[in-house]
């Protein structure tokens, strides 16, 4: 059997060393040398073992279960295009708090026969959690953080499912990295991932976020995985978003929302109600129809417009893109002849929602000259369009859909480009 040793491999030119290096002598990079498993003599022990790789033709594939594993919670199973793909792998992260573990152990409680591999908790703080959520809780924990000792205990268990919390406490001993690092990360994941495919068994791993909100460890991670899935929200506030951002297997727009509770995440049926429940007509009010994966969503735009003391007026958007929020003035500024150039602009999604699609353009303008007129948009009234450098309003897709979904809020005024009899038509922005 071939010996296996550690070498620090360069990530950005491919330079070995056997011990670690703060800058790479070839390239002369920084902190790029990571730690990785290397098997002495590996060519020449395939080379003797006659091993051949094995060539599979899909259709001689028969007999495979393509149902998918229901969550038996309907907003998740819509993060994940309509529930869990056998032997795939799923990575949730989220800040700490946010309730990344309480939703795992409702999803280990729906589904029979689940390994939940805990690495930070014990067995005993799980059981707290699990008989809060559901009473006479019966799941099976594995207190454990050597990599090798879980896939093995999978492999001898197979389960239904197995969840990791979380892979940055994970190790393996062929690595002399501590528990969190590049090397150790990536090694641990590639570890579950085979053992995962080759059995069959859907997994789930919980990553932590650095404090620039990116799943923590190497970038690599996120590509090993099949689905990747982020949790959002305010820790002090009751809802939570579920969005997926990577899924091999489903659309990457979708949000599920939940709301937080001491039995759990609830599931939150009608977002539109409950991110429009608290909405008051006041000036810089608006009503935009977005879109997540397949379904519409009703969400309110706040914006406030106030005079600036600094010589740069600020321009800050929560829930949509900074760089939008000034594109959008701008137009407002050259095509309407808004004099905004000494004016702070704060625009807001409420609910935590974030907003990518460029749907929700003509309900910010319209937020920010509601805000800088004082005077409050019609109630009732739905927006709907992209605005463009030239101020044309431009159709978006699914309109019948975002119609549908704001005649069940009693929304009858909407306002959109020329494209549905339904729609109060605009080609250009125009105010008066």
């Amino acid at each position: 059997m071939a010996k296996l040793t550690s070498v620090y491999v360069c990530q950005q030119c491919g330079y070995k060393s056997s011990q670690y290096l703060g800058k790479c002598p070839q390239c002369d990079s920084w902190n790029s040398l990571v730690e990785q498993i290397q098997e002495d003599s590996k060519s020449q022990r395939v080379k003797e073992s006659g091993e051949k790789a094995q060539i599979i033709n899909l259709a001689d594939i028969k007999g495979i279960n393509y149902q998918r594993l229901s969550t038996k919670i309907e907003e998740f199973d819509r993060c994940l295009g309509g529930g869990i793909v056998l032997g795939s792998i799923n990575l949730i992260s989220g800040d700490p708090g946010i309730g990344k573990s309480t939703l795992l152990t409702q999803l280990a409680l729906n589904i029979e026969n689940t390994l939940y591999v805990a690495g930070e908790e014990s067995a005993h703080q799980i059981k707290l959690r699990a008989d809060r959520i559901r009473s006479k809780a019966n799941l099976s924990v594995l207190n454990e953080t050597d990599v090798d000792l879980i896939t093995e205990s999978i492999s001898l268990a197979r389960p239904g499912l197995a969840i990791v919390d979380s892979i940055q406490t994970l190790e393996t001993r062929d690595l002399t990295g501590v528990a969190g690092s590049v090397g150790q990360v990536r090694e641990c994941t590639h570890r579950l991932q085979k053992v995962a495919k080759d059995l069959h068994i859907p997994l789930f791993l919980v990553g932590h976020i650095t404090k620039e909100g990116t799943v923590a460890g190497p970038k690599t991670l996120e590509h090993m995985v099949d689905v990747v899935l982020s949790l959002e929200g305010e820790t002090t506030g009751l809802y939570r978003i579920l969005r997926s951002a990577k899924n091999r297997f489903g659309a990457t727009d979708e949000v599920g929302v939940f709301e937080m509770s001491d039995a759990g995440m609830k599931e939150v049926r009608n977002p539109s109600q409950i991110f429009l429940d608290q909405k008051i007509q006041a000036p810089g009010s608006a009503v935009a129809a977005i879109l997540t994966g397949l379904r519409p969503i009703l969400v309110e735009i706040q914006a406030l417009v106030t005079r600036s003391s600094l010589p740069a007026p600020r321009r800050i958007g929560s829930g949509i893109d900074n760089y939008r929020l000034q594109l959008l003035v701008a137009v407002l500024q050259k095509r309407l002849g808004l004099p905004l150039f000494d004016q702070d602009i704060f625009v807001n999604v409420t609910g935590g929602l974030k907003v990518v699609e460029p749907a929700a353009d003509l309900a910010i303008c319209m937020a920010v000259v509601s805000s800088f007129k004082d005077k409050a948009i019609v109630p009732e009234t739905l927006f709907i369009g992209e605005v463009g450098l030239l101020g044309e309003i431009r159709a978006v897709s699914s309109l019948d859909k975002r119609i549908i979904e704001a005649g069940k809020l009693s929304f009858n005024n909407i306002v959109g480009p020329l494209q549905s009899k339904n729609l109060h038509g605009a080609v250009r922005l125009s105010f008066s």
